[in-house]
């Protein structure tokens, strides 16, 4: 059993943390161009499309369980409606982001106020990346496909080849050519397609036989998509829930002066630090969760579970002990500002004990992702992000910082606590009946 999630965890890790490797990248080309209203319009630009991104990333997580579901059970015809399914449906609101794309850049700076230089330049950034929106989304749907037929390799692969591309495009048009921030918009402009095109390619070598089943009479057939939208409306409203939750910590931060928002931002970033490697194991269950639940087969399935959880809890220890004693040097990683770090003192234990509190969410996330329980996770984040805004609202004046910090912890640990609580009924009894 540890082979199986070692084969999928770490190719999932290794994706993982060439993300932030490329944003670094962008941020030092920026930031040496002598203006800082290109390294702000980089910043802002990429919060506009972080935002309407992660509003489509329910696709990647709800085609992950249903096709587990379904190479578990050995049903072809099912794997290939499942990937007609998703890119129909990610294509559809990819264009839909083309096609609106004044709307949401009119509406997205309404919002983000910043020096009219900044403006200009996110607006340029904006107005080139969105037309990636169609291979960046679609890339969802076959990165969850891929998942799904418990396939590790080729998300890493397309994700080893966007980063690439990206960082030499990146040195490219800015370092080579003097673009500025336009220079690093067509950069992840070609590097999605040349993800997108892998993925096809991938397809069509290893996969090709399921695409008999995808034909546009069966797509455009809206009453087969029954389970299909049950799952991704629920994992959309999950998702939105915690973007609502992120976005309240980054703009309540902001009001709390530039110091506080120093602190927290790097707070943020050690928990995403975390996410990675912790997310390797989510993703791993997502898809052992899956197939096992296809399979029916529910020794497996709990022998997967309690496997997973050991891994979680190991890793989470490793980021506690490594956040209790070496977080002075981590945090001078992110900032040479004395002043962020001698104030990170008096909040330094919230971060300690993010990842044991936190792991228990991850894990139980990637598992009921695995088993289509999208409702009881739906209502379980739903919960939990009310109590993070009743905390903040009702101690914010009492407690400050430390009403923030307490609701974030609060939003992680409710989420385990209540998924733990929804696991028997909402999983296990539901593989007994069927």
């Amino acid at each position: 059993m540890n082979k199986q999630i070692l084969r999928l965890a770490i190719p999932f890790i290794i994706s993982n943390i060439t993300v932030p490797l490329v944003s670094s990248v962008d941020t030092a080309l920026m930031g040496h161009l002598g203006s800082t209203a290109h390294l702000g319009a980089i910043g802002l630009g990429s919060a506009i499309f972080n935002f309407l991104y992660w509003n489509f990333a329910f696709i990647r997580m709800s085609t992950v369980g249903m096709t587990a579901q379904e190479y578990g059970a050995g049903n072809d015809k099912e794997m290939g409606l499942l990937l007609g399914r998703s890119l129909w449906v990610a294509l559809l609101g990819a264009f839909l982001l083309v096609i609106f794309r004044n709307q949401i850049s009119h509406l997205s700076f309404l919002i983000s106020k910043g020096d009219p230089d900044v403006e200009e330049y996110a607006m340029s950034y904006f107005r080139i990346r969105i037309f990636a929106a169609p291979a960046t989304v679609g890339l969802y749907a076959l990165t969850g496909w891929f998942i799904g037929l418990q396939n590790a390799k080729a998300p890493m692969f397309i994700a080893i080849l966007v980063n690439v591309v990206n960082l030499g495009l990146n040195f490219l048009f800015v370092a080579g050519m003097g673009m500025k921030s336009e220079g690093v918009a067509y950069g992840t402009l070609i590097a999605q397609y040349s993800g997108l095109l892998l993925g096809i390619f991938i397809i069509l070598k290893k996969y090709k036989k399921f695409l008999k089943f995808i034909q546009p009479k069966v797509l455009l057939d809206f009453t087969g998509y029954g389970r299909f939208f049950r799952v991704n409306i629920d994992v959309f409203i999950r998702t939105f829930a915690v973007i609502s939750v992120l976005t309240w910590y980054n703009f309540a931060s902001a009001e709390k002066g530039t110091l506080l928002l120093g602190v927290n931002v790097i707070f943020l970033q050690l928990v995403y630090a975390f996410s990675y490697f912790s997310d390797g194991f989510a993703n791993a269950s997502e898809a052992l969760v899956g197939k096992y639940v296809g399979q029916k087969d529910l020794s497996k399935l709990q022998r997967v579970i309690k496997y997973i959880f050991g891994w979680g809890f190991g890793i989470a220890l490793v980021f506690t002990l490594l956040y209790a004693f070496a977080w002075r040097p981590i945090m001078r990683i992110y900032t040479s500002d004395n002043q962020v770090v001698l104030e990170a003192v008096n909040y330094i234990g919230w971060i300690i004990a993010i990842p044991l509190v936190s792991i228990i969410t991850f894990v139980w996330d990637g598992i009921y992702l695995g088993a289509t329980a999208t409702a009881e996770q739906r209502n379980a984040t739903i919960i939990a992000a009310a109590l993070f805004f009743i905390i903040y609202l009702f101690f914010d004046n009492s407690l400050n910082n430390h009403a923030l910090l307490l609701g974030q912890l609060v939003f992680f640990a409710a989420r385990g606590i209540i998924q733990s609580i929804y696991f028997k009924p909402a999983i296990i009894n539901k593989l007994l009946i069927q």
